[in-house]
């Protein structure tokens, strides 16, 4: 049976995704926390937030990520840096997919990606887990719930977490794939639970789509001074080097916290919400982030907690490094409510040198600044990427080399 409020003539089916049991679409906060609770899928948190574990997988997995080599990819990604799955591997990972979600229930968001509408790209996210498709309703942009009606997906993202590939059969590496099809228009996500691939998947079609526009796609952070959008600044960096902390500054209005595009017009956020690491998060440093920790709906994702009291310990990093927060933009008072800032007047890299080889603050002349940017010198964060336990040195291209396809 379908629930919820969509385009009748673009359902599930009409995309060929048939067989399936109970179908919700653009289920709105509270019904998503209820399936999810109903489910099993976590905890109610103080605040009316949902405490959630992820298993295994408590980072992304960029060895898992494939894009699929088709004449028309073929001399447009960087190989060197994406690697390559054969077209016929995807078909067969894609039907197997749909074979394997035969019966379940799925959880449908109609979204869009980009605060500018002219660049704007329209996203169904499809996924196993109530809870993520409550995190990926917070961390794209919700339209009009008038707009549904007449909604019609550019790109799709399936995610099932419990689908293992078969690296044989499917051309992939491991049991968990990210499968990337831009002539298919589809992204597919198995057998991991980790919320942040539902994001970054899209991150990465937006940095394929937006160059051709003449569109810069940033992974950075962004803010303005209060009043004045002209005055904004941008923050790069990679995950967890402090974009969203540096950002989320009282006295100016945020733009967002992570993805970001620059057109000849200015700054616009290509997201709707935030996604904090929160170890170590003090409510006198970073009071607007740490509210969030008790509002309704937002995610808490790999924090222990009392289980009687539900209280969060913020220094407590036995399940990750990397335990996290999401939640609306609107959640922090002091937001942007449209996500469009002016060109940055001020450009901050956090390098995240973890070994003393840059001075800690540095104003640096425009060639110096170019040089700095392209070549990337900063550090993998432990917890943000399976296998790194410890600051790792990494030369990461324009601070995103792992979202570039």
């Amino acid at each position: 049976m379908t629930f919820g409020r969509v385009n009748p003539n673009f359902r599930l089916q009409d995309q060929g995704i048939e067989g399936l049991g109970n179908v919700y679409y653009n289920f709105m906060e509270p019904a998503l926390i209820e399936n999810a609770l109903k489910r099993g899928e976590g905890t109610l948190g103080n605040g009316g937030t949902f405490l959630v574990s992820t298993g295994e997988f408590t980072g992304r997995s960029p060895k898992d990520k494939f894009t699929v080599r088709t004449p028309t990819t073929e001399d447009t990604i960087w190989w060197e840096n994406n690697a390559p799955m054969e077209a016929d591997a995807f078909d067969r990972l894609h039907a197997d997919m749909l074979e394997h979600m035969k019966g379940g229930e799925y959880f449908v968001q109609d979204l869009t990606a980009g605060a500018d509408p002219t660049h704007a790209i329209n996203v169904r996210v499809v996924n196993e887990l109530a809870w993520h498709n409550l995190f990926i309703r917070h961390l794209l942009r919700r339209p009009d719930r008038d707009a549904l009606d007449t909604f019609v997906a550019d790109y799709t993202i399936i995610n099932c977490p419990s689908f293992k590939a078969d690296p044989a059969k499917h051309g992939c590496r491991s049991e968990t794939v990210i499968a990337v099809n831009i002539d298919k228009k589809m992204i597919l996500i198995g057998n991991t639970e980790y919320a942040g691939e539902n994001k970054k998947s899209v991150f990465g079609l937006l940095n394929y789509i937006l160059p051709e526009k003449g569109i810069m796609p940033m992974h950075c952070s962004a803010n303005h001074a209060k009043g004045n959008p002209v005055d904004s600044a941008v923050f790069f960096g990679l995950s967890g080097t402090g974009k969203t902390t540096l950002s989320a500054d009282p006295n100016r209005t945020l733009i967002g916290d992570d993805e970001h595009g620059w057109s000849d017009r200015g700054t616009f956020n290509f997201e709707g919400g935030c996604y904090a690491k929160t170890i170590g998060l003090n409510p006198e440093a970073e009071p607007e982030i740490y509210a969030t920790t008790q509002m309704f709906g937002t995610v808490i994702e790999n924090m222990v907690y009392d289980e009687d009291t539900k209280e969060l310990d913020f220094e407590d990093n036995s399940l990750t490094e990397n335990m996290r927060c999401a939640y609306p933009l609107e959640s922090i008072p002091n937001a942007s409510d449209n996500g469009l800032g002016g060109h940055p007047k001020n450009v901050i890299m956090l390098t995240c040198d973890a070994f003393g080889v840059l001075p800690p603050v540095a104003r640096l002349t425009p060639a110096q600044a170019e040089y700095h940017f392209l070549s990337g010198f900063t550090a993998k964060m432990a917890g943000t990427e399976r296998g790194v336990t410890e600051p790792s040195p990494a030369f990461s291209t324009c601070f995103g080399a792992p979202f570039m396809p």
